[in-house]
């Protein structure tokens, strides 16, 4: 097989990765291929879903021109500095070009022990290899920046965790793999020379226009900062907890990447934490604004010995563009969260009347996501659904009063409106319990099809269908808190 690979980031940066075979697996075979994402990056489908795809997905053979390597990096885990982590169970192939001119990176994912592997076994199981492809496919239906899943292997190997799981290699793709953590790395070992070269490297690959700029660095670390605080108004948005925020799980290219501890809401509970070893709540729902200011700080740090005049001027020149990090963040909030309700026109008291519903919602157990998607139900005259989300006999009717009245203050008609509303609000996200449905009928019953259904479900999200009833529906109130778990 071949593939138009490229390899920047191996030529330009020696010195921030090694070379690294993948190792081979037994019998792969493809388990789910991304058609439309493989047409995207210009490769041809035909030649992806038989035994040379399965061979080229899972590392047993690569393309000729395609060269391996394990990135290195540094990261902040739960606030605690590493100075050396890696990828230790993945390798970038190569990069692309796709047919919208953009470069993007191929890498495989559980494809062995690697110079970082740090004692692990380089290797992922097949549950988790799933989980991100779905959650990542959701993702990106969202219109949410992703890394993407191009390819599930599985294999006939297994991999030791708490007991034997089947073995199976993933295919991510994504803008880049450079993370805060990378720029981490070099600034902790006093490398500025390479510090630099990885800032250069990034702006030219990310942020071009940043070069004709009169202060790059900061221009850089400023157009950085608008895609963490857009990304992060996406997740909040959606009920999304990304769970793992720590620096080396911060991408610079703004995509969500790294799908371990990540799970959605049902309930809205600000405080809610999915993550096993969370055990503060730093990475709770509620906090994934300020973590992601934090992490924009260990960027700073990085970047600001680069300069060579007065260390405490650069610092305050920094200081005053992260402190604009929450302006950016809530306008990018208020701006998805007018249009899940519906407001085409900004007005002064829409904050206060999101937050009022927030509150009523977390005060009466109500699902996140069916709230709002119900909520158009009301602009067409039928409150009873949107007010079955609410546990008790609060009474929603002053705030659905004040609501009506807001958004019949735009242009749209009732119809359009809701229907402006549904494109906004999902009917379908992954929830944990089909999750976990899915991944268990794969990894204990060898059977696909429950993962395929619900790929396919959350792959339109926004169009209501009765046959898919199930998967709109959150877990019963008995069910037992959601727990998930970084290891894969």
């Amino acid at each position: 097989m071949t593939i138009s690979f490229s390899h920047t980031f191996a030529n330009e940066l020696e010195g921030f990765y090694q070379s690294c075979s993948p190792e081979k697996c037994t019998s792969p075979r493809i388990l789910q291929l991304n058609a439309s994402l493989a047409e995207e990056l210009g490769f041809d489908c035909r030649g992806l879903k038989d035994e040379q795809g399965a061979a080229v997905f899972s590392g047993n053979t690569l393309p000729d021109n395609a060269n391996p390597i394990a990135q290195v990096y540094a990261g902040h885990q739960f606030g605690m500095f590493t100075p050396q982590l890696g990828d230790g169970r993945a390798l970038l192939i190569g990069e692309v070009v796709d047919g919208k001119g953009e470069r993007r990176d191929i890498q495989l994912k559980g494809s062995g022990r690697t110079p970082f592997s740090r004692g692990g076994d380089g290797k992922a199981a097949l549950g988790p290899v799933l989980r991100e492809y779905l959650v990542s496919e959701a993702m990106h239906r969202f219109g949410i920046a992703t890394t993407r899943a191009l390819a599930a292997v599985g294999t006939e190997d297994w991999v030791a965790r708490e007991e034997l799981k089947p073995r199976a290699v993933l295919t991510r793709v994504s803008a880049s793999h450079i993370r805060v953590g990378s720029f981490e790395f070099f600034a902790a070992r006093g490398e500025w020379d390479q510090v630099r070269r990885l800032a250069d490297y990034a702006i030219d690959r990310h942020f071009p226009d940043v070069k004709d700029m009169k202060d790059v660095y900061l221009d850089f670390f400023k157009s950085v900062m608008r895609k963490q605080a857009k990304l992060i108004a996406d997740w909040m948005s959606i009920g999304f907890v990304h769970g793992v925020m720590n620096t080396d799980n911060m991408t610079i290219s703004g995509e969500t990447i790294d799908y371990g501890p990540c799970a959605f809401m049902d309930r809205y509970v600000p405080s809610t934490v999915f993550s096993s070893i969370d055990d503060h709540g730093r990475y709770a729902y509620e906090n994934q604004p300020k973590i992601g200011q934090w992490n924009l700080a260990q960027l700073a740090k990085a970047l600001i010995p680069l300069y060579e005049e007065e260390q405490e001027l650069v610092i305050q020149r920094f200081v005053d563009e992260l402190d604009t990090f929450n302006d950016y963040y809530e306008t990018f909030w208020l701006e998805n969260m007018r249009a899940k309700l519906g407001f085409i026109n900004k007005e002064e008291g829409d904050r206060d009347l999101i937050n009022q519903l927030l509150k009523l919602m977390h005060e009466c157990d109500a699902d996140f996501t069916l709230t709002f998607r119900y909520l158009s139900k009301v602009r067409l005259g039928s409150e009873l659904e949107f007010k079955g989300q609410f546990s008790n006999s609060i009474n929603t009717s002053e705030w659905l009063s004040q609501w009506l009245q807001r958004v019949s203050r735009d242009e749209p008609s009732p119809e359009r409106s809701a229907l402006i509303m549904d494109a906004v609000n999902p009917i379908y996200i992954p929830r944990n319990h089909k999750i976990e449905e899915a991944l268990d009928a794969a990894v204990n019953h060898n059977d696909l099809e429950p993962f395929r259904v619900m790929l396919a479900v959350v792959s339109e999200p926004y169009s209501e269908r009765m046959s898919d009833d199930e998967f709109a529906k959150p877990p019963l109130t008995t069910s037992a808190p959601y727990v998930t778990f970084c290891g894969t």
